[in-house]
C-alpha cells in the first residue's frame, strides 16, 4: 500500500478508510482505537480547544475521541505562556515542541492528521502550523473535524490506546522565513494595502468591539479577510473560489509576500490553511498578532473598516 500523503486537508471518509474503521464492527470501540493506533504510518492529532475555557479541550478528549488519536492541548503544547511580549498565544521554544512531537510518536515518516470540534480554526490549523514550521511535509487537517465524523456515523471512543512515543523530532528550530514579528511588520505599514490579512471579525477589526484584547482596532494599512468567509457548513469552500477572493484581498500582492494575522496567531492559520488550500502558498503568519501588536504602545492603531 503506497503511503498517503496529504497537506492541506482531509475528508472523512478518505481518513476512515485509510484507518480501516469502515471494515471493523463499530461497537468494539477499544479494537478500532489499536488498529488506528498502529495504522501503517497515520498519525491523529486532537486539538479541540476553547479560548473561554483551556482545560475544556482536554476534558473532551477524555469523554470521546476519533480512536487512536492523541490531544494536542493549545494552551500546554501548542503555545508558551512563559514568553511574554508575544502575544496571547506565543509560540512554544522550537525544541521544547520538537519534544512534544516525539512523545505524540510523530517522526519525519508519519501522515500526520489533525482535527478539532469542527472548523479548524481551534485549534487544528495552529496545530498544522507549528508542525509544517518544523518541516514536517505530511500534515493536514480533517476537513470539518470531528462535527463531520459524527455527521458520517463514525465511531468514537475513551480509549487512550496511542503509538509509543518517539525521540524528539529531528529538527528543533523552526523555519524563521515564514514567521513574521512585530519589527517586520511595522517596517511595511507605508505599502499599500493587501500584504497584511487580518483573520478576526469585522467588528473587533473596526474595533467596535474588543471582548479579548484591551485595545481595539486594528494594523493600519490592514484588510479584514474574516476566517468564516473561508467555509461553508463548517468545512473548506472549493479552492477555486477561494482563489479568487484571496487573491482579490490580496489586491495584487504576491501570496509569497502576504502576512495574516488575527487575535493571537491561532485564527491567522486558518487563513494560512485556506490559502494553500487555494493554491496560494508562501505566506507568513504574524505569530503575536494583534495581542502582540498592542503590548508596546507605541505602534500604532486603526479604527474603522478597513
Amino acid at each position: 500500500m503506497n503511503p498517503v500523503h496529504w497537506t492541506t486537508l482531509v475528508d472523512v471518509d478518505v481518513l476512515a478508510a485509510a484507518l480501516g474503521i469502515h471494515a471493523l464492527n463499530l461497537v468494539d470501540a477499544r479494537a478500532i482505537s489499536a488498529l488506528a493506533a498502529a495504522s501503517h504510518d497515520l498519525r491523529l492529532l486532537d486539538a479541540r480547544a476553547t479560548l473561554s475555557d483551556p482545560s475544556a479541550g482536554r476534558a473532551a478528549f477524555d469523554v470521546s475521541h476519533i480512536p487512536g488519536a492523541v490531544h494536542a492541548d493549545l494552551d500546554l503544547q501548542l503555545s508558551d505562556h512563559a514568553r511574554r511580549g508575544h502575544g496571547r498565544h506565543p509560540l512554544p521554544d522550537a525544541a521544547a515542541f520538537a519534544r512534544t512531537v516525539g512523545g505524540w510518536g510523530i517522526g519525519p515518516a508519519h501522515q500526520v492528521v489533525v482535527y478539532d470540534a469542527g472548523d479548524g480554526s481551534m485549534a487544528a490549523a495552529r496545530a498544522w502550523w507549528l508542525l509544517t514550521l518544523l518541516g514536517h511535509q505530511r500534515v493536514a487537517v480533517l476537513d470539518g473535524g470531528l462535527a463531520a465524523w459524527r455527521a458520517a456515523g463514525l465511531p468514537e471512543t475513551a480509549a487512550t490506546d496511542r503509538p509509543p512515543p518517539l525521540p524528539p523530532y529531528p529538527c528543533s528550530t523552526y523555519a524563521a522565513a515564514r514567521i513574521a514579528t512585530a519589527a517586520q511588520v511595522q517596517a511595511r505599514l507605508g505599502q499599500a494595502p493587501g500584504w497584511l490579512l487580518d483573520a478576526r471579525g469585522a467588528e473587533r477589526f473596526a474595533g467596535q468591539v474588543e471582548p479579548i484584547d484591551p485595545v481595539a482596532g486594528h494594523v493600519p494599512s490592514a484588510v479584514n479577510r474574516p476566517f468564516p468567509l473561508n467555509l461553508h457548513d463548517g468545512r473548506f469552500r472549493p479552492a477555486a473560489e477561494l482563489r479568487a477572493e484571496l487573491l482579490d484581498a490580496l489586491r495584487g500582492h504576491p501570496p509569497s509576500e502576504a502576512v495574516l494575522m488575527c487575535g493571537s496567531g491561532v485564527t491567522a492559520c486558518h487563513l494560512l490553511l485556506a490559502m494553500e488550500h487555494a493554491g496560494l502558498g508562501g505566506a507568513q503568519v504574524f505569530a503575536g498578532s494583534w495581542s502582540g501588536w498592542i503590548e508596546d504602545p507605541s505602534r500604532p492603531v486603526a479604527t474603522g473598516p478597513a
